[in-house]
């Protein structure tokens, strides 16, 4: 999918010499490429076409765009890496999560600091602290890159779902232990009862290929206040606490799968799959780390090509049947603090036009621009300035409620922000895999647990 100016310029005119005050401008016309995740949504697309137009009215400056699915980004570009051949702009849902901290410690990252001190003013201090990382080349912290977006854990709900198991939300306990118990031992045999149909309680993420799998787990462990690394990077997995206290939530993580409450296709579940089997009511719960599986209801009952009736379907299980909620309180009846993934784009030292570069990204970052394109998500992301997030937007609907009073009460970055190698792990979903030791294996947690510190001791170390 590609945006281009087109422009002509008459030969026989300038060959008479009329404009040709203009001709040295044509003759220096920049054109950048950018490759960019396609969006989940297409308000998300069009608010970023719009953009670029505009961009390309006010300067002058063409613009090559090219999206492509998220699986796509990073191969494309690590070839691009290697071939030399690298966009002038990029943006990728994973590139934080897979590679940026790598790419930031090999140098290959332009330093964007000139774009974003003057305007840091405008960012809530985690999304920027997210995009300062180190660079082993120059021995320094500096912007590799641009904070777009974030996202965060939340608990989606079918609340008739609830009602026809026999309870209702007041009934949900908010201790932690009692929670579990809750959705496994009273709200699936309820709604089996009640249906006849095998519904499970949970949807649990746990495939090796889902990046569910692993940011839920990173809130499992936060509930027991697993700290891995500190501020400057360092292991801490040899502390005996953290141990002790890995053990207790992959225990909890597993004991869902093992009492029979998630599905048993939970285990080789790709992203989608909690989504789809949510949308199709045979799990009553999921975690899922963005509202998406809300939004997707709500753009039903926008969407015009759908019938009356599948929009009139839409909208009542987005206003009325779905719930979004958070997590209980930690076992010890502390509030869980939960991670914030910032979501950023790059400029590759090996990019051609970096300065154009650098005012397309100052240009899509101010306010009129960045608002439109987040808010054209849905919900499924949340802001990274102080104005947008401050937006009627945020107060509209009670899903949209639930993600702003998540995110305002104080959110933590994930380890790969302090040591990149946790991309590594993460790439591997050594989470994930410690999870199949349990369920699939039937190798004990503690044992599991201690392969997974070995494992993050051998490459994060």
């Amino acid at each position: 999918m590609k945006s281009k100016v087109i422009g002509a310029v008459s030969l026989a005119v300038a060959a008479a010499g009329l404009f040709a005050a203009a001709a040295p401008a044509f003759a220096q016309q920049k054109t950048i490429t950018v490759w960019w995740g396609k969006g989940f949504y297409r308000s998300e697309d069009d608010a970023l076409l719009d953009t670029i137009k505009k961009f390309e009215a006010k300067t002058g400056i063409k613009v090559e765009l090219s999206q492509y699915a998220i699986q796509d980004m990073i191969p494309k570009t690590v070839a691009a890496l290697d071939a030399g051949t690298v966009p002038d702009v990029a943006y990728s849902d994973s590139y934080d999560v897979q590679a940026q901290g790598k790419w930031a410690y090999e140098g290959k990252l332009e330093d964007l600091s000139d774009v974003m001190e003057p305007i840091k003013g405008r960012f809530v201090q985690n999304t920027l602290d997210a995009s300062i990382l180190y660079n082993d080349v120059t021995k320094k912290k500096a912007y590799y890159g641009f904070p777009l977006k974030q996202q965060s854990m939340h608990v989606e709900i079918w609340n008739d779902m609830l009602e026809k198991a026999g309870f209702k939300l007041a009934d949900i306990p908010t201790e932690w232990a009692g929670y579990w118990t809750f959705w496994c031992d009273k709200v699936q045999p309820g709604i089996r009862k009640a249906t006849g149909q095998r519904i499970y309680g949970v949807g649990q993420p746990m495939g090796v290929e889902s990046t569910d799998a692993f940011q839920s787990f990173y809130t499992f462990m936060d509930a027991y206040h697993v700290k891995l690394v500190d501020d400057d990077g360092k292991l801490l997995v040899d502390d005996p606490k953290v141990r002790e206290n890995l053990i207790a939530a992959l225990k909890d993580y597993t004991d869902t799968y093992i009492k029979g409450c998630t599905p048993p296709s939970s285990t080789t579940w790709k992203d989608p799959d909690n989504n789809v089997a949510f949308h199709n009511k045979t799990i009553v719960m999921t975690h899922n780390f963005t509202i998406s599986i809300a939004a997707k209801w709500f753009e039903d009952s926008q969407n015009q090509a759908l019938t009356q009736e599948q929009r009139d379907a839409g909208k009542k299980a987005y206003e009325q049947d779905i719930v979004t909620a958070s997590f209980p309180k930690a076992p010890d009846g502390s509030t869980i603090r939960y991670r914030s993934d910032v979501k950023t784009g790059l400029v590759f030292t090996a990019a051609k036009n970096k300065a154009e570069a650098k005012q397309f990204i100052s240009f899509l970052l101010q306010e009129e621009n960045v608002r439109p394109y987040i808010e054209g998500a849905l919900g499924r992301w949340f802001p990274v300035t102080k104005e947008s997030q401050a937006s009627p937007f945020w107060q509209a609907d009670k899903h949209r409620k639930a993600v702003y009073a998540q995110f305002t009460g104080g959110t933590a970055a994930f380890d790969f922000t302090k040591n990149w190698k946790f991309t590594i792990l993460n790439n591997e979903n050594v989470w994930a895999k410690a999870m199949n030791r349990v369920v699939s294996e039937k190798v004990p947690v503690d044992k599991a647990v201690d392969e997974l510190i070995v494992r993050i001791k051998q490459v994060a170390g």
